[in-house]
């Protein structure tokens, strides 16, 4: 079941000199460390002069799948949206 959950959470990300890319690598929400696993979506978006990173992707376990925002005004996550796959 899908559910917004508009929460910040720790993420620890890495970044790649050779490819250019900083992706999320690690989440933590409600002490409970989720490594990531397969990114299957990032896109950016612009509210004002603040732009966010928005990031769709699955655990390691592919068992849940996260909504991340990075704002880059202050460089804070938020968890918007979490799902574990079943309809209800």
């Amino acid at each position: 079941m899908r559910e917004k959950i508009d929460e910040e959470v720790s993420v620890v990300m890495y970044y790649s000199a050779n490819k250019k890319l900083a992706l999320p690598h690690l989440i933590r929400w409600h002490n409970k460390d989720y490594s990531v696993g397969k990114i299957g979506y990032h896109h950016t978006t612009k509210d004002g002069a603040t732009l966010h990173h928005i990031f769709e992707l699955t655990d390691d376990n592919n068992t849940l799948w996260f909504r991340l925002n990075l704002n880059t005004a202050n460089l804070h996550w938020r968890l918007e949206a979490i799902s574990d796959g079943l309809a209800n």
